[in-house]
């Protein structure tokens, strides 16, 4: 059995080049793992994680709106990490994106973290599993009742990986791909350069074929894809109450107000809802399991529920907001019903009881 590697050998990379269409409007204005999560950027959630194992390399690959990212973390000093940055100046896929970052890599383990997803997994057991099998690459997997929307992973008896299986109506197994491996340097290294590469359908295939040492870790705690609105704001409110494990979560509870925001006595504020800097929240108003960005208004009798509301948005006194997402700068007057999915573009403005999904005034 091999011990594991001191973490200071180890990188760990965070894909975060997406554009976040599926988080559209919210998007617009910001990469996706930019967006503010439980009262900070989601990716400082996984840099903070990456900390706490005793890991101190990272390298971000970047490509879509690239310069947000060190804008705002700098060189990292900020949250104890040594951050470095690569951009994309084309898509290359998960596989060439990896391969993108080669030339700042420092140690023969690493780790690499798909960057809209938070998995509870103790990470130091992770890389252990690694070094236990001196594994090429090892996949963390995580089990869900329902397996068909994600790549599968079935493994034997030991958890070698068998085969990758990408979305398949009928899965042989609940394991999925959880978007965190650990590469192998020489693996990387052996990418194609130049092109766009999948691991999921070129990287991981091609290396069961060789017969390569590709392994598993399951892990049996927390995990989320924070790609659509509503596992967006489900997972911040997991993050504000503890459910989701992560560092920068000072003090769980139901509700998280941030400095400068105005709650009025009388509104009710649960769920783990996040209200943001210089926001408003009403009288008699309720805000139960949403995220309300900084310095929207939320006003007097308005409902918001499991929605996103953006930056300088205001919601208008009697509005009911419920699984919808409002862009930064729109205006929903008064009266007016949004449910089920519904998403106003950035600056739009509706008139007082312009939209409504019941008869009742």
């Amino acid at each position: 059995m091999c011990e594991a590697l001191p973490v200071a050998e180890v990188d760990a990379v965070i894909l975060v080049g997406g554009m976040g269409t599926r988080l559209r409007p919210l998007t617009l204005s910001a990469p996706k793992p930019m967006l503010p999560t439980a009262g900070v950027p989601f990716l400082t959630h996984l840099i903070a994680r990456i900390r706490s194992a005793g890991i101190t390399h990272v390298v971000l690959g970047t490509s879509y709106r690239a310069e947000v990212f060190e804008k705002y973390f700098g060189d990292g000093s900020d949250l104890g990490v040594q951050l470095e940055y690569v951009v994309e100046s084309e898509a290359l896929g998960t596989g060439g994106g990896i391969r993108n970052v080669a030339g700042v890599l420092r140690g023969d383990t690493v780790l690499v973290f798909n960057g809209d997803n938070l998995i509870g997994v103790d990470l130091n057991a992770f890389v252990a599993t690694h070094e236990k099998y001196a594994a090429d690459v090892t996949l963390c997997l995580h089990r869900v009742p329902d397996p068909r929307a994600y790549g599968c992973v079935p493994t034997d008896a030991e958890g070698r990986v068998t085969a990758f299986l990408e979305k398949d109506p009928n899965p042989v197994t609940d394991q999925i791909n959880a978007g965190l491996y650990a590469f192998r340097r020489s693996v990387i290294d052996s990418i194609p350069t130049g092109r766009a590469v999948s691991v999921e359908r070129e990287t991981f295939p091609g290396l069961l074929a060789a017969g390569a040492t590709v392994v598993s870790h399951l892990n049996d705690g927390y995990w989320r894809d924070f790609g659509t609105p509503a596992d967006f704001v489900e997972g911040s409110a997991d993050l504000v109450r503890g459910i989701a494990p992560s560092p920068a979560v000072v003090a769980p509870g139901e509700r998280l107000v941030l400095p400068g925001a105005s709650v009025d006595p009388t509104a009710f504020i649960s769920g783990g809802s996040t209200i943001g800097q210089n926001a408003s929240v009403g009288a008699g108003a309720t805000v139960d399991g949403a995220v309300v960005f900084d310095a929207a208004r939320i006003e007097d009798g308005a409902v918001v529920r499991r929605s996103v509301v953006g930056a300088g948005a205001v919601i208008g006194a009697g509005t009911v907001v419920e699984d919808a997402v409002i862009g930064d700068g729109a205006t929903l007057g008064a009266g007016v019903e949004l449910r089920s999915g519904a998403r106003v573009w950035p600056g739009v403005r509706l008139a007082d009881g312009a939209i409504r999904f019941s008869s009742d005034i």
